[in-house]
């Protein structure tokens, strides 16, 4: 059994040695022990504090294997982008071209530097080991942060977005990069990344990115092939996304073109399925019940204690109780009564 759960300060040995095999470039873990630290703390102090409205939270949880406590896994999630700032991307336009003279019209597409994604609640960090092999805990994963969402809606937006990884060649350069960044930064892409940190809401950002459409046909063929495309290693973070409900091709990402996914939390599949069902002990042995079993991800409905798994048990849709091996119920550290939130996977 997998659990997912907040980040703790004894994690920081176990996510230091995971952050040395993540691919290079964004949207990853931090690099470093201190910035694993910090960000772990940062983690613990956002679920402690007590929050009106979304700002400056991070919340950073973590995939642990319950037979062996390895940890495998992260995903984060932040409360508002650019709540110090402003948070860049580029927006897909289009701009219509027309001259009546000489009868010609046509559509060409641009970028156009936008904060559109500001205070927008942003989804990041994930990361699983083992992605070719992973089963249901890597929509687990995904889902969980979504949940905790659903149970604390004061501590974020309406809506969501998430940044994906775009495509890197086997050195970590990015061809959008060399065709528009380099030309502003004066810089290679990873080294650009560490200036910036992962961040996208720098004041650097307004002081060195163009502030003009960009018109995409300008740029040179491989540029253009890999924008909206996703590294290889986001192909199962896509996957996942998109079956809740998020969307691409509005936004990509001002550095590598990655896509941007977004939605209205009412369109994703966590918050529109999400019940809140009370604990009952499974039935056991013969007294089995004979109806069918649905996989559900279930959390315990608790901000500061906060764990969810996946269980498969009777259908809930049409009682007020969850039915929950004892397993399960230890893994939520709930007990017959309490309540949970479900959604099927």
């Amino acid at each position: 059994m997998f659990v997912v759960r907040p980040v703790e300060l004894t994690d920081i040995d176990a996510l230091e040695t995971m952050a040395a095999v993540t691919m290079p470039g964004v949207h990853t873990l931090p690099k470093t022990r201190e910035k694993i630290a910090a960000s772990v703390e940062r983690s613990i102090a956002s679920f402690a504090a007590h929050v009106d409205i979304p700002s400056e939270e991070s919340y950073l949880f973590v995939l642990e294997q319950t037979a062996t406590r390895a940890i495998v896994g992260t995903a984060a999630i932040f409360a508002s982008a650019g709540s110090n700032g402003t948070y860049f991307s580029f927006r897909n336009d289009v701009i219509q071209q027309v001259s009546r003279d000489l009868n010609i019209s046509h559509s060409v597409h641009a970028l156009t530097l936008c904060s559109e994604l500001t205070a927008y609640s942003q989804l990041s960090g994930f990361y699983l080991q083992n992605r070719s092999t992973a089963g249901l805990e890597a929509g687990l994963l995904s889902r969980a942060r979504l949940l905790f969402a659903v149970l604390a809606p004061h501590r974020f937006g309406d809506r969501f977005f998430v940044p994906l990884a775009g495509v890197t060649d086997k050195n970590g350069q990015s061809p959008f990069w060399e065709a528009l960044g380099r030309k502003f930064f004066k810089m290679d892409f990873l080294d650009a990344e560490r200036v910036i940190g992962g961040a996208r809401n720098r004041t650097l950002i307004v002081e060195l990115m163009p502030h003009y459409p960009v018109y995409v046909p300008l740029l040179p063929g491989d540029a253009q092939a890999v924008m909206g495309q996703i590294h290889s290693d986001g192909e199962l973070a896509f996957s996942l996304l998109t079956e809740e409900g998020f969307e691409a091709d509005d936004y990509i990402d001002i550095f590598d073109g990655g896509p941007i996914l977004q939605a209205h939390k009412h369109a994703l599949r966590t918050f529109g399925g999400s019940m809140v069902r009370s604990v009952v002990p499974a039935e056991t042995g013969r007294s089995r019940s004979p109806d069918p079993m649905v996989t559900y991800a279930v959390a315990a409905s608790s901000e500061q204690n906060f764990r969810a798994i996946t269980v498969a048990c009777p259908a809930a849709e049409g009682g007020e109780t969850l039915s929950l091996p004892q397993d399960a119920q230890d893994a939520l550290m709930v007990a017959p009564g309490d309540h949970v939130i479900c959604v099927r996977i």
